[in-house]
């Protein structure tokens, strides 16, 4: 994979690609580029409005949904239409995310809002589809992980961070939580046979608007904050490509986890990357799978 870049792709015609959070940052440049190609790209987005602006960039075969992973009902509704409307899902690019820096805040079914948005709504979206990703010829789920992870602990005894209230520990744990999801996801397909892989990436530290939005609730001082801190990021292009070639290359594992290779995986070309040793864990895996289940009503594998 050394100096991979999007302009070794390979042909992406007749191939169904589900990408969440397009409308914007990785995910808009995941889906122009699948659509490039010549996929057809369903831009899974909260705010539909955002999401057609987008779509008018794209040169491509692309159709607009709207998707709120914060909300188990929405994602609910979305699979309903889109698994009648395809009945074959070639890439599900669980890419969507939320970065918040300031108080506490709960979804709509009263979850922490990024453990409900970066992990749960992935979890129940990836189940209600799998039926259609198992219908494809080799399909993939591309879970996006983050460098946060490695540092990240998961506390089963209070998942929802409801003692003690820390943003930028919640950011980690949903990160970690969702790379246990990718990884334990793969464990099951393999064990059930299913001919759908999973694997996961992770951007570095990349150039999008979630850096911004995170520091908003600091007015002032936080969009300083947020200029100084884009100074150490990469360009989205390149924060992209990781998932990227998770999503297309020839020749990708199940379980196997691609990110940049240089300066502490924060930037450059694309690489395997590190997993931490909680995140690689079969018995973490099981134990929140079960969580999962259990928070979200969705239970498959």
């Amino acid at each position: 994979m050394t100096g991979w870049t999007a302009d070794r792709m390979p042909g992406q015609h007749g191939r169904v690609a589900v990408v969440t959070g397009a409308n914007s940052g990785l995910g808009l440049v995941t889906a122009t580029e699948l659509a490039r190609r010549g996929a057809h790209v369903v831009l899974a987005v909260r705010d539909t409005d955002a999401g057609e602006r987008a779509a008018r960039r794209i040169d491509g075969a692309t159709e607009v949904r709207e998707l709120d992973l914060a909300r188990l009902g929405s994602v609910r509704a979305f699979a309903a239409k889109l698994a009648a409307d395809h009945p074959a899902i070639d890439l599900l690019v669980n890419n969507a995310g939320v970065v918040l820096l300031g108080p506490r805040r709960t979804s709509a079914d009263g979850f922490e809002l990024q453990f409900a948005t970066n992990m749960l709504g992935h979890f129940a979206l990836t189940g209600l589809l799998l039926a259609n990703l198992a219908s494809a010829p080799a399909a993939r789920v591309v879970s996006l992980s983050s460098i946060t992870h490695k540092n990240a602990h998961l506390d089963f005894d209070d998942l929802q961070y409801e003692r003690g209230y820390r943003a930028a520990t919640a950011y980690g744990r949903s990160k970690l939580a969702a790379t246990v999801f990718g990884l334990e996801l793969d464990r099951r397909l393999r064990s059930a046979g299913s001919p759908v892989i999973s694997v996961l990436a992770h951007p570095g530290l990349t150039r999008t608007n979630l850096t911004p939005r995170a520091w908003e609730h600091r007015g002032r001082a936080g969009k300083l904050i947020a200029r100084v801190g884009l100074l150490a990021t990469q360009p989205v292009e390149r924060g992209t490509l990781p998932q990227l070639y998770a999503a297309t290359a020839p020749g990708v594992r199940g379980g196997q986890f691609f990110g940049p290779s240089g300066l502490g995986e924060t930037r450059g070309r694309v690489t395997e990357a590190r997993l931490s040793k909680e995140a690689a864990d079969p018995a973490i895996g099981r134990r929140l799978w079960a969580a999962a289940e259990e928070s979200t009503g969705t239970s498959y594998l």
